[in-house]
């Protein structure tokens, strides 16, 4: 399974518009998992994000799918002129460390 997670910064003026064109995403079938965050800026060290992606797939072909929907893309126009910054990352979960090494 591969996690999908996505960090966006807005400008207070856009996170409604922001969180509304993320929300399409959600209408992709290729995901096990996706919800669209708003960060409650409880870290002490870094409050800069303001909404966060988080998806599931079932692999990378699945991601891919997602990535070529329409609505993917649809997402991408409303909201990349309103977004400060994206960072995104995706990892292998069976690859990830769950204890001390």
């Amino acid at each position: 399974m591969i996690r999908h997670i996505v960090f966006f910064t807005v400008r207070p003026e856009n996170l409604e518009a922001v969180r509304s064109g993320l929300s399409i995403l959600t209408g992709i079938p290729h995901a096990r998992t996706l919800e669209i965050g708003t960060n409650v800026k409880t870290d002490q060290f870094d409050q800069g994000i303001d909404l966060i992606v988080y998806g599931e797939f079932e692999d990378a072909a699945a991601l891919a799918a997602y990535k070529a929907h329409p609505l993917y893309q649809e997402s991408i126009d409303r909201v990349k002129p309103l977004r400060e910054a994206r960072f995104a990352a995706d990892y292998e979960v069976g690859a990830a460390v769950t204890e001390a090494i």
